[in-house]
């Protein structure tokens, strides 16, 4: 294990590895598993992944090996779409989409004008994404620059990759949350200026939904983007019947919900669209030409009674697809809870949705649909090492499943339905250890 000519400073884990290199559902051979793997860190960045037989051997007698047999590495979870200010209104009870922003959701973002509430808040909010292994996320402030700041700052100390941005809402929404077209699209631009690109961050421009923002707003939103084409776009679309027909009448010249942004300029890469469940298959062929993602949010979509995605619908358009928790309407922050409901959505609607393909989506379907394949989400040399280690024993009855199980699908598949934060043993940033569930060994 002596070669001079590698560089220093190296760290490696054994485990069983498990990454990607394409979707599972639409490509064979997309799945890399090395049952005694080992994953190589130089300076917080993948230098190696692959069987520990071939590569023990290229490691300088100096590096360290972590020892984690028994266990599964992989990349930290992805989740494209989430609400940091509605932490403290999750598992919060209304009939439907709507009365659920004016009862709970709008209140709760009118605190987070106050500095204090908004750090305090976010400091909660990345410690549980951690806790629960998401390593990054694409992430809703609220129409306050304060929240966003806070948020960024926090990360910021954390040395986490986030998406965030300002909520743009200048219309259909309280007093005390309105901002004005010129005025919230000018904030943002400061923010984008302050914020992208400062370390691991990264900046979103946020209409929060087409109903809430006037044609002039969604318009310079529009313009803002054009101007900088490397900054992201998210926003909700097609997530209730309701809202459907609520946009038809707020935009009556439109095709379609999904068109209303078209016709904006707010369709095109590292564009994420949070649900697109009423779409037709004109929209999605639409979103996968642009190159847009749909983030699908199944929690969120079940509890508020919103409507089934449609899987098959999706892959026949080719989108580009991705899993969220978008809590506080979805209801757990845990990444393989989500996948628990995701597989019960797609059964729903006739579709099966393997285990390998939903480790997918919360991991390299995530960098991939936010355009960021090759910096997050895989074991590609060169990556940033944001990864997590899995346990398969972490409660009696996860540990009794695992146990018998045959071959992977069904190992993950375990994971995925029986899984929850307490199966995440250790959650890593760059090659540091940003969050354990006990004490780990060395």
């Amino acid at each position: 294990m002596n070669d001079s000519s590698l560089p220093r400073g190296i760290t490696a884990w054994r485990g069983s590895l498990l990454y990607f290199t394409d979707d599972p559902g639409r490509a064979e051979h997309a799945t890399r598993w090395h049952e005694d793997g080992l994953l190589v860190v130089e300076d917080g960045h993948v230098k190696a992944a692959g069987d520990y037989a071939a590569l023990a051997a290229t490691l300088p007698s100096e590096a360290v090996v972590q020892d984690r047999r028994g266990k599964l590495i992989l990349p930290g979870f992805i989740d494209t779409h989430i609400h940091y200010p509605q932490t403290d209104i999750i598992a919060s009870p209304a009939p439907d989409l709507l009365p659920w922003l004016n009862t709970y959701t709008f209140p709760a973002e009118s605190r987070f004008r106050d500095v204090g509430r908004a750090r305090e808040t976010a400091r909660f909010f990345l410690d549980e994404l951690l806790r629960c292994g998401t390593t990054s996320a694409m992430v809703y402030c609220t129409v306050h620059p304060e929240s966003v700041d806070a948020f960024f700052a926090e990360s910021e100390a954390r040395g986490t990759r986030m998406v965030a941005g300002k909520v743009l809402m200048d219309r259909h929404c309280p007093d005390f949350l309105r901002d004005t077209a010129e005025g919230g699209v000018r904030e943002s631009e400061e923010l984008i200026r302050r914020w992208h690109g400062c370390g691991r961050q990264m900046y979103v421009i946020t209409p929060r939904f087409a109903p809430t923002s006037t044609p002039e707003q969604l318009q310079l939103a529009g313009e803002l983007a054009r101007a900088y084409p490397d900054v992201f776009i998210q926003t909700h679309v097609a997530e209730s019947q309701e809202e459907v027909r609520w946009v038809k009448d707020l935009f009556p010249d439109a095709r379609s919900y999904l068109d209303v942004y078209d016709g904006y300029g707010l369709l095109r890469e590292r564009a994420m669209y949070a649900h697109c469940i009423w779409l037709d298959d004109d929209d999605r062929g639409r979103m996968t030409a642009s190159g847009a993602a749909a983030a699908h949010c199944p929690t969120s979509n079940l509890f508020l009674g919103s409507g089934l995605f449609n899987f098959e619908r999706a892959d026949a358009a080719g989108m580009h697809l991705s899993l969220a928790t978008d809590v506080g309407g979805g209801t757990s922050f845990s990444m393989l809870c989500t996948m628990n409901e995701a597989y019960k959505v797609a059964r729903m609607g006739g579709t099966y949705l393997p285990a390998r393909r939903m480790f997918y989506l919360a991991t390299l379907g995530g960098a991939r649909s936010m355009g960021l394949e090759g910096v997050i989400g895989g074991f590609a040399p060169g990556c940033e090492a944001d990864f997590i280690v899995l346990d398969p024993k972490a409660t009696p009855l996860l540990a009794r499943r695992t146990a018998q199980t045959d071959d992977l699908e069904e190992l993950l598949f375990a994971l995925a339905m029986l899984g929850d934060d307490r199966a995440v043993a250790e959650t890593y940033i760059k090659g540091e250890l940003a969050c354990a569930q006990t004490t780990p060994e060395p």
